[in-house]
């Protein structure tokens, strides 16, 4: 396996961390190699490491899935840090027409209250809304208004108040006060990932051998995909990408940016389902009874009264596989809350570390909260599927973006239980790294899409995704 000095030391702590999570033979990481030069996603926190390991462990778990559906040797992985560093701002990259999407609404930022500094979230018009209402304002009210109300109240105040009107907003903390909170120290209980097993009714799931160039180890594998930006999508993306027939079940009344879906949409469909309709409840549960995966990211509780916990899901369809993730995870005080990887980096105290020298609040240098869950959500689908061609079951995975930022600060590090920071890097970028090398036009249904291309390699898998994104929630709600 390749090395290189420190950095090569946490890029292999970071895989051997997450593979072990996924439950993963350990001897298999032996099998990949690392490329790119140093500096790529700058911080002081090791962002590289995370996303390194995260598409290093969903590649492995790939290429072992090939190789149970082939019956023959492990296909080698190769990481190239430069189409994973590419890959994490794919939302950045992306251009439509020409055109880069706006990705931040004027109301989603930091602001400095009485007593500190307070992270909104408002990119969804209800969420505006609802942050507005919170704060006695207006729905024509701008930044301003919203700045001089937020400058008169305390941080904490203000989170509990926009929280209770259905909105996002989240207290800056250091990564020593979240350790104190309730939720914080719910989360330092729980692993990385959790994986379980949901019943051992269903035989060995029969996976045929697969023939030809790609290798697509999901091909034939049914995914339905209820989950929001970014993370989920993230993840059936990928699943996607190996094969899968992936399809993204929406609520007809909850709004989608068609900018967020021509970057997560590739090699998907996407339909619009009222599950709360006769009509739309069917046509789920005829999806359902041949599905292999589902995939959910709403906040723990949102989707029960649909019938759609892991283990009512499982009692309709034995063998299915379900992975589900939320922000702050299924338990403690906060397991209930919405949340965005831009909420959790600022609770959690990664804002705090990445601080600007004036003491405001910083940010990663990407989503890597999101984009680094999802690909563990892949890797972990992946695996539950080669476990089952071998035992049978089904199977449930759950990930938080709160448990992947506890990783990020307190266990990719030189020492656990303290922030690390990356001394040999610091914020200098890198020089000889040209993402273009790594992006793409694709023409699509919304336009010719300049895209970053896949950064999970193994010898003989693909290299981009057999479609491109098409129109959000216009696709027929059947299978392939």
């Amino acid at each position: 396996m390749t090395q290189r000095d420190d950095t090569g030391r946490r890029q292999n702590l970071g895989t051997d961390q997450a593979w072990a999570a996924l439950g993963g033979d350990p001897g298999l990481t032996e099998h990949i190699s690392y490329d790119g030069p140093s500096g790529l996603l700058p911080a002081r926190l090791p962002v590289m490491a995370l996303a390194r390991s995260t598409v290093a462990v969903c590649a492995l778990a790939a290429a072992e899935l090939a190789a149970q559906r082939d019956g023959g040797p492990l296909p080698a992985v190769r990481v190239d840090d430069r189409a994973v560093a590419t890959a994490f701002v794919s939302e950045r990259h992306l251009r439509i027409d020409g055109r880069a999407p706006s990705t931040f609404a004027p109301l989603s930022r930091f602001w400095r209250t009485a007593d500190g500094w307070l992270r909104t979230h408002a990119n969804y018009p209800h969420h505006r809304a609802r942050l507005l209402g919170a704060l006695g304002l207006p729905d024509t009210a701008g930044p301003a208004d919203a700045e001089a109300v937020i400058a008169a109240r305390r941080a904490e105040e203000l989170q509990e108040a926009v929280y209770a009107a259905g909105g996002l907003a989240v207290a800056a903390r250091t990564p020593e006060e979240w350790a104190a909170h309730e939720q914080g120290a719910a989360l330092a209980r729980k692993p990385l990932l959790t994986r379980e097993d949901l019943g051992a009714g269903a035989p060995p799931r029969v996976l045929p051998a697969r023939a030809g160039d790609p290798v697509l180890p999901a091909a034939g594998l049914r995914v339905l995909d209820l989950t929001r930006v970014l993370a989920g999508p993230v993840a059936t993306r990928t699943l996607a990408l190996l094969g899968a027939d992936v399809l993204r079940i929406d609520a007809p009344q909850l709004p989608e940016s068609q900018d967020a879906h021509s970057d997560t949409g590739f090699g998907k469909r996407s339909t619009a389902l009222d599950l709360g309709s006769p009509g739309g409840r069917a046509s789920f549960e005829a999806l359902l009874a041949e599905a292999d995966v589902v995939v959910t990211g709403y906040r723990p509780g949102a989707l029960d009264r649909f019938g759609l916990t892991p283990e009512a899901l499982v009692e309709r369809r034995p063998g299915l596989v379900v992975a589900r993730l939320s922000a702050w995870g299924d338990d403690g005080p906060w397991g209930g809350r919405r949340g965005f990887d831009s909420v959790v980096q600022v609770a959690t105290g990664i804002a705090a570390v990445e601080a600007s020298d004036d003491g405001t609040p910083g940010a990663l240098p990407a989503q890597a909260l999101d984009h680094g869950t999802g690909y563990l959500l892949a890797a972990a689908v992946l695996r539950a599927l080669t476990e089952q061609a071998r035992t049978g079951g089904s199977h449930l995975a759950t990930l938080a973006l709160g448990r992947t930022a506890r990783w990020l600060v307190h266990d990719l590090g030189d020492t656990p239980g303290r922030p690390a920071v990356e001394a040999a890097t610091g914020y200098a970028v890198t020089t000889g790294y040209d993402p273009a090398h790594h992006l793409r036009e694709t023409d699509s249904p919304a336009g010719r899409l300049l895209h970053a291309l896949p950064p999970v390699s193994f010898e003989g898998g693909p290299a981009n995704w057999a479609t491109p994104s098409g129109h959000w929630g216009t696709d027929a709600p059947v299978w392939r």
